[in-house]
């Protein structure tokens, strides 16, 4: 659908320009008395509209006025990519089949660790799953994005939560100060960033002490690799 641009000069409604979005033009400068307009779009393009002479015109209002569906393109964000094609059964089976495998080895792992009362089976490890299974080409697989962020946020919770304790101030501050760890290491990985958060609301993890920066994110993150790598494999060779 097409967005029609309007210059009215008192009663007198000229049509200037039509256009498809997203191309949004702006009126710069506008001749009353040849009736030529300039307008510029966002995109630094300059298009010239002549209408015939206009006389008597007296008023030095100008008005632009548009009627389009632009207003839905503030929607894009809520649904799917347009270019991006359906995924195939066996990119939809092999990730599943991955994460199920990998949930699977880290709670027996949790059945042999029992006795010392830890666990390798966090939250986090799901939303690694999500990222290494689905989206391996992303920046957040990359394993140095993965294991610098693993390590640091999870040190970087366990340091806030010996300066402030429990508490919103601890949790505030160890977000921030992961956040700020990712961006400046270029390791921003996005599971990671939950870690210091565990840590603070996590009684049962706190006789870890720094080793939490070691586990169980940044050894459970070990497995799970070695399972992307066989996820990544069947997904090229076994399609269906």
């Amino acid at each position: 659908m097409g967005m029609q641009l309007h210059a009215r000069f008192g009663q007198l409604s000229l049509p200037l320009l039509q256009t498809r979005p997203p191309l949004l033009y702006g009126l710069s400068s506008c001749n009353l008395i040849t009736g030529k307009c300039r307008l510029n779009n966002d995109g630094g393009r300059i298009a010239f509209v002549s209408s015939s002479k206009v006389k008597g015109l007296r008023k030095k209002e100008l008005f632009v006025t548009s009627s389009s569906n632009v207003g839905g393109q503030l929607w894009q964000n809520w649904s799917p990519e347009k270019n991006s094609k359906s995924p195939s059964l066996s990119d939809i089976i092999w990730p599943s089949a991955g994460a199920f495998a990998a949930m699977a080895i880290l709670g027996r792992i949790d059945q042999i660790l029992a006795p010392k009362g830890i666990s390798m089976t966090i939250a986090p490890m799901g939303a690694v799953c999500a990222v290494l299974f689905a989206t391996p080409a992303s920046p957040g697989a990359r394993k140095y994005n993965m294991f610098l962020a693993q390590i640091g946020c999870a040190a970087i919770g366990v340091l806030a939560f010996s300066i402030f304790g429990p508490g919103w101030l601890a949790r505030s501050t160890a977000l921030s100060a992961a956040m700020a760890f990712m961006i400046c290491t270029r390791s921003v990985h996005p599971p990671a960033a939950s870690l210091p958060l565990l840590f603070i609301d996590g009684m049962k993890l706190h006789h870890l002490n720094y080793w939490y920066a070691l586990f169980p994110g940044a050894t459970g993150c070990i497995v799970l690799c070695l399972i992307q790598e066989i996820v990544c494999y069947l997904k090229d060779n076994l399609k269906f």
